[in-house]
């Protein structure tokens, strides 16, 4: 049975999945890992969902605000074993539908060109790609997107 569960990044599950999450970025990154890990603190994210399959943790994604209107998706993972059942689309949905709650308007994220299975995500979630924003600005690797969800 699949559960979503709304909570925070003090969630164990969540930051034991982080650390897997950050193991495949630093290979798919490579050089570039550093520059994006320094925006990947999780410290004090108020909004993480967490995928349970029968109660064991097996994927998560989080929002924090990025101004009045707009929230950032953040730290979006599915385990490997895990992956091509709909789990990440369900946790997408669920933290926009949480961010409307919450009266934003916009979901953006950034993610990685090399990361061509989360960019099909994406799109197929209704997010269309944007001109790189604010740290992204000049990174040629990064896909930054937006969703309205109002």
């Amino acid at each position: 049975m699949i559960t979503l569960t709304r909570t925070t990044s003090q969630n164990k599950d969540f930051q034991n999945l982080i650390v897997l999450l950050d193991q495949v970025l630093r290979i798919v990154d490579g050089e570039e890992h550093a520059f994006f890990a320094q925006y990947n603190k999780v410290d004090t994210i108020k909004n993480v969902v967490v995928c349970y399959i029968d109660g064991k943790a097996v994927g998560c994604g989080a929002f924090k605000e990025f101004d009045n209107r707009t929230v950032e998706i953040k730290r979006m993972f599915t385990h490997p074993d895990f992956r091509n059942k709909g789990i990440a689309s369900q946790i997408l949905s669920e933290l926009e539908q949480w961010a409307k709650e919450l009266n934003y308007s916009e979901c953006i994220l950034e993610t990685g060109i090399k990361l061509r299975n989360a960019v099909a995500l994406y799109k197929k979630s209704g997010y269309s790609v944007i001109e790189n924003y604010g740290q992204y600005a000049a990174i040629e690797s990064s896909v930054c997107m937006k969703k309205i969800i109002k």
